[in-house]
């Protein structure tokens, strides 16, 4: 097996500026990809790095534990043994590593069954890989807000998610009003704090955006404090989704006990890549608990794999707009149109790897 390790900086062309409470204004995003080469079929995994305000690991950080994993693995098992025995030893590494290489052989795997993922998955599909995807909008100017909003709704996306908590909840209201005013019940609203507001705000806030019909607020209270959210929840007059409180199987379980109350916002970099994403969702489904499969802004490959577990696992919300826009991505074969963001009928991921648009950095 020939193994080696890529980055990339990618950008977006429409001139999109990513800007939350939790993260700033983000330049770029710093991919990290694995390559797995039998000399007969190539999987990819992809991870974005520049993520430390979800995970608190800089780059540096998960590019030199990538390399340790990469020279650890025994690449000559079969990629379904090292899938079936990732629990038992990738504990060492951090959770985008692990999504790294599950994703790199989940895609091998499938590409040697010659099958889509999403089938390898247990889901079905007949002629492509695609689903209904929300679109975030981000801090910005309120003319470039709905601008954007304008041009998202032009090309049928219906789901919007406002950043909020950058400024004064007062602004904030401004912008969804003005949201509800241009589009009204044509479009699905709901509104994303990452953490920022303190319990006493997020009720008094929750209480004041509900009037604007929002379908849920995400994570209006920092994670950690279960009993706040329980509390915010009990009160809230609509829906709460917790994304930065899902960081592991245990959160997992907890969102379980609030038996609806609460809704779960996965993703693979989180909880560590598509396996452990999958048995989350059939916990969560076997609990009746609402749940988002979701992603970070990020490349296509890393974009594909969300897809194929969207697919595979019917959430009642996904987030999968990571890669529309991207002016400069070394994978290609994802494409956003109509409000859904979809993959042609092909094995594994159904994407392709341009190693020669990337830098290598490690091979074996």
């Amino acid at each position: 097996m020939r193994v080696s390790l890529h980055t990339a900086e990618l950008h977006y062309g429409s001139g999109l500026v990513l800007h939350t409470a939790a993260s700033g204004s983000v330049p770029h995003l710093a991919e990290l990809y694995l390559r797995l080469d039998d000399g007969y079929q190539i999987g990819i995994g992809e991870v974005r790095t520049n993520i430390s305000y979800l995970n608190g690991l800089d780059p540096e950080t998960v590019v030199a534990d990538a390399i340790s994993a990469a020279r650890a693995i025994d690449w000559t098992r079969e990629p379904i043994d090292l899938l079936n025995s990732m629990p038992g030893w990738a504990g060492r590494w951090s959770a985008p590593v692990r999504m790294l290489i599950d994703c790199a052989l989940h895609d091998l795997a499938a590409r040697r069954a010659a099958k889509p993922l999403v089938t390898w998955l247990g889901g079905s599909t007949t002629d492509g890989v695609a689903a209904a995807t929300n679109q975030t909008l981000f801090w910005s100017s309120h003319e470039t807000l709905l601008a954007q909003a304008r041009a998202y709704v032009e090309r049928g996306f219906r789901d919007l998610k406002v950043r909020v908590g950058v400024g004064d909840i007062s602004e904030d209201l401004r912008r969804i009003a003005a949201l509800r005013k241009r589009f009204g019940d044509t479009v699905k609203i709901a509104a994303d704090a990452n953490g920022q507001w303190s319990e006493a705000e997020a009720l008094e806030n929750m209480r004041r955006l509900a009037e604007l019909g929002l379908a849920y607020v995400e994570q209006p209270v920092p994670p950690g404090d279960w009993g706040m959210i329980e509390r915010c929840a009990a009160a809230s007059p609509m829906p709460i989704m917790l994304d930065e409180s899902i960081a592991s199987m245990a959160d997992v379980e907890r969102v379980r006990t609030f038996e609806g109350q609460v809704l779960a916002h996965l993703k693979l970099v989180k909880l560590g890549g598509i396996a452990p994403v999958m048995s989350a969702a059939r916990r969560l489904q076997d609990a009746g608990a609402c749940f988002m499969i979701g992603q970070m802004n990020e490349g296509a490959a890393a974009t594909a794999a969300a897809l194929h577990v969207t697919c595979a696992a019917h959430p009642a919300f996904a987030e999968l707009y990571g890669a529309d826009g991207l002016a400069n991505d070394p994978v290609t074969g994802v494409s956003y149109r109509d409000g859904s963001v979809g993959i042609p009928l092909g094995q594994g991921l159904g994407v392709t790897f341009d190693a020669t648009s990337a830098h290598l950095i490690w091979e074996n």
